[in-house]
């Protein structure tokens, strides 16, 4: 009951509106310029190869997969895969969107500090987010109970739960500068490699300006969330 009849949502309302205006924001920077043709004329596919190339990466694999703004590399296998709305699509949205996969391409092959620290923190993070809310959500219950062992049990379960969740933070955290240093890479590899004409880099960093406001917002949501469960426990007292 402690999490749905409580004045505490308030907390999380401003966030949650912040993240649902991002992901309109990148879907319709996504449609408008997905439907605009790059002057280049070409494909999504052949702008991540033709940045990879350029940066001696020739081993990475740029492949088609399922869904929309479903983009990804991963360092472990090195394959890029495009969605289908990228992949063989010659807009200035795929273009843009497969030139900031490659970015993170490069940043793993020059070792970039951030996207180190944040690839060896995911199975931490993966753990954490499977059981931050069952130990939160026992902890208040625990607390709610009354008796003194029940509450330090409850104290320990929520504090170990709020540890989880700053764990989830700071992944958070360190994406925001390895999503943002990916996109200056592409756009510093499609404005030297003439990928895209001159005319369409504008177009191009709205895109991906809106495409880095989804990680702000994950971030905010997550702060509020925090700061919810502690507002919650601070009642349960």
């Amino acid at each position: 009951m402690f999490f749905y009849y409580d004045t505490s949502i308030i907390i999380l309302i401003p966030a949650m509106i912040f993240a649902m205006a991002a992901q309109g924001m990148v879907k319709r920077a996504f449609s408008r310029y997905g439907k605009v043709k790059n002057a280049r004329n070409i494909t999504g596919a052949e702008a991540a190869r033709s940045v990879l190339d350029s940066n001696g990466l020739q081993d990475v694999v740029v492949r088609q997969i399922r869904g929309s703004l479903t983009d990804n590399y991963d360092p472990r296998s090195k394959v890029l895969s495009l969605s289908q709305d990228v992949y063989g699509v010659n807009s200035v949205s795929a273009v843009s969107v497969a030139c900031h996969e490659a970015g993170h391409a490069i940043q793993h092959a020059r070792g970039y500090i951030p996207l180190k620290i944040r690839n060896g923190i995911v199975p931490v993070v993966n753990f954490a987010s499977k059981l931050t809310w069952p130990l939160l959500v026992i902890g208040i219950v625990l607390l709610a109970a009354g008796s003194y062992e029940m509450s330090y049990w409850g104290n320990t379960l929520f504090n170990i739960g709020v540890i989880a969740f700053a764990a989830i933070i700071v992944f958070h955290l360190i994406t925001l500068p390895v999503e943002f240093n990916a996109s200056h890479r592409a756009i510093i590899q499609m404005e030297e490699l003439a990928l895209v004409a001159p005319e369409d880099i504008a177009g191009s960093k709205k895109v991906l300006r809106a495409a880095a406001m989804t990680y702000i917002a994950a971030l905010a949501v997550a702060v509020a969330n925090l700061l919810r469960i502690l507002a919650i426990r601070g009642r349960s007292d």
